[in-house]
């Protein structure tokens, strides 16, 4: 994790927060108090088994916090709750977890995005497991020190001070999109945060109140998620209203300063929905590198310049699986947007004519009944390829049980 600054009066706006730390504080944790998000339905990994908010010297499950805080790493907090429940019924344990299946692991994960994050979750929990030496239900054996959780798969520098000041009230400072955008306002930096990490991360540190840290990262995660918002601050009700350079200015949404955006490329991808006579339908897991490693998807391919999109999908389908297909109607076409990317899937109904299918780009083929599709982790853009797939079969008679 960054260092605090050792020289605060070479930066006059560290120089000036620093000395008003003990009140910034003490503003935002007394509006904390009055306002923050601390109800065990908000945050149920923040309270101890008998229901309390913990104080000062109470240590917590480190398990609910450490999966909590890498759903959150890039999901917001009503998004991330059902999702936290579901995960820590079916996994109360590091144990649990450890000896899951990654399809299983997948499954539950389905939907919330960005699926490395499960994938390292899974990792990690097998060599905690190791390091534990089955002392997995003790809270003070699990690390406390940031280089253990920063030499885990995934896990940055603000996660493990979230974890470390959530789960054992550790001093350390967090810097995640909240926060950044709280103390870019806070000092309306003139650059991007991404520009200027390293002195969020000084202020981040000199603000930090020790004697409660917990509480205090807290208050600064919330104050960024209920008030200090992207669109439209809650400026009249913000408990540092009056520190905020940003605000003095006139301009507080203007803040954090962006970088002027970037055209996302767009792609056609041609997809096959493969149906054999016995009714089944044809998928491929992928490959566990990238953003959608280890799911399962329909076979399909990006489409080369002035290439029908029927072709597209023929040539994807004898190239990834060696098979042939006859291409038949159109399903459906829907377009998804990832952070870099646009993509338009154009999806065909296909029948299988000959070749058994091979796995030359992927883990795994398989024929599955249509109703089974549930049962194995999509990317959220096949959801609605599934439903058109059902509703067609439902249309023409067929049966979708398996």
């Amino acid at each position: 994790m960054p260092k605090a600054a050792q020289n605060p009066q070479a930066d006059p706006d560290l120089h000036r927060l620093t000395t008003q730390a003990p009140l910034l504080r003490q503003r935002l944790l007394d509006w904390w108090q009055a306002h923050g998000r601390r109800s065990i339905e908000q945050k149920p990994w923040m309270f101890t088994p008998d229901g309390c908010w913990p104080d000062s010297g109470q240590e917590l499950c480190c398990l609910g916090t450490w999966v909590a805080e890498v759903m959150l790493q890039q999901t917001q907090l009503q998004v991330v709750l059902p999702y936290w429940q579901r995960w820590m019924e079916a996994f109360p344990s590091l144990e649990a977890l450890a000896a899951a299946e990654e399809h299983d692991v997948l499954l539950l994960w389905q939907g919330l995005g960005y699926y490395s994050r499960a994938r390292r979750l899974h990792q990690s929990a097998r060599l905690l497991l190791e390091q534990l030496s089955g002392a997995s239900a003790d809270p003070a054996a699990w690390p406390q020190d940031s280089a253990s959780w920063l030499a885990l798969p995934g896990i940055g520098p603000s996660t493990a001070g979230s974890i470390l000041s959530s789960a054992f009230n550790r001093p350390l400072a967090i810097l995640d999109g909240n926060v950044k955008r709280v103390l870019a306002r806070l000092i309306a930096s003139p650059r991007p945060p991404a520009r200027e990490l390293s002195g969020l991360w000084r202020l981040s540190e000199q603000l930090l109140d020790p004697q409660r840290p917990r509480d205090f990262n807290q208050a600064l995660m919330d104050l960024g998620a209920t008030v200090c918002t992207p669109r439209n601050p809650g400026c009249g009700v913000c408990p540092w209203q009056g520190n905020c350079a940003a605000y003095a200015a006139g301009n507080p949404a203007d803040y954090p300063v962006k970088d002027a955006p970037r055209e996302l490329p767009y792609q056609v991808i041609g997809v096959g929905v493969v149906l054999n006579a016995a009714g089944q339908v044809l998928i491929d897991q992928r490959l566990n590198e990238g953003l959608l490693g280890g799911l399962w998807e329909f076979p399909g391919g990006k489409q080369e310049p002035g290439e029908a999109i029927t072709d597209t999908i023929q040539r994807e389908l004898t190239e990834e699986l060696a098979i042939t297909v006859e291409v038949g109607p159109e399903l459906i076409t829907l377009e998804h947007a990832y952070s870099h990317k646009r993509l338009r899937f154009v999806v065909h109904l296909c029948s299988w004519r000959s070749g058994e299918p091979q796995p030359l780009a992927c883990q795994q083929v398989r024929w599955v009944e249509p109703a089974q599709l549930s049962e194995f982790p999509f990317p959220a853009a096949n959801s609605r390829i599934i439903a058109a797939l059902l509703e067609h079969l439902q249309a023409e008679g067929r049966a979708t049980a398996a």
